[in-house]
């Protein structure tokens, strides 16, 4: 499974970059300041829980779990959730796609919960 993660994580990783490429470049002139602010939230957190992703493919290794298999779950549906529906919201402006984006940060926060019990349990 750690061999998994690691290439989730990288690619994640992968999409991070060219997203936040795209944002910089490409919406940069088409966003108000405002818009390309949600958007660099969502390059933002998609980074570092794609970072957070990556740790944990070292630590599955270490220490293989169903918990670390579901943090893993978590964080990657925190990942299309919480950043997708900002990219979204960033480029179209369909503002109700705000009220997707706290499902994306509580997922974000269960997967860390589930590692941490993960780890508390060993």
């Amino acid at each position: 499974m750690s061999k998994t993660i690691l290439m989730l994580a990288a690619a994640l990783l992968a999409a991070a970059v060219i997203l936040g490429a795209f944002g910089a470049h490409a919406l940069k002139a088409k966003l108000t300041d405002d818009l390309m602010q949600v958007y660099k939230t969502g390059v933002e957190y998609h980074f570092y829980h794609a970072l957070g992703l990556l740790l944990i493919s070292v630590l599955a290794v270490q220490m293989p779990s169903t918990l670390i298999n579901w943090s893993v779950i978590c964080l990657t549906a925190g990942i299309v959730i919480f950043s997708g529906s900002l990219y979204v919201l960033a480029i179209t402006g369909i503002r109700w796609l705000g009220a997707i984006t706290p499902i994306g940060g509580l997922s974000f926060i269960a997967g860390w919960v589930l590692l941490f019990l993960a780890v508390w349990k060993r």
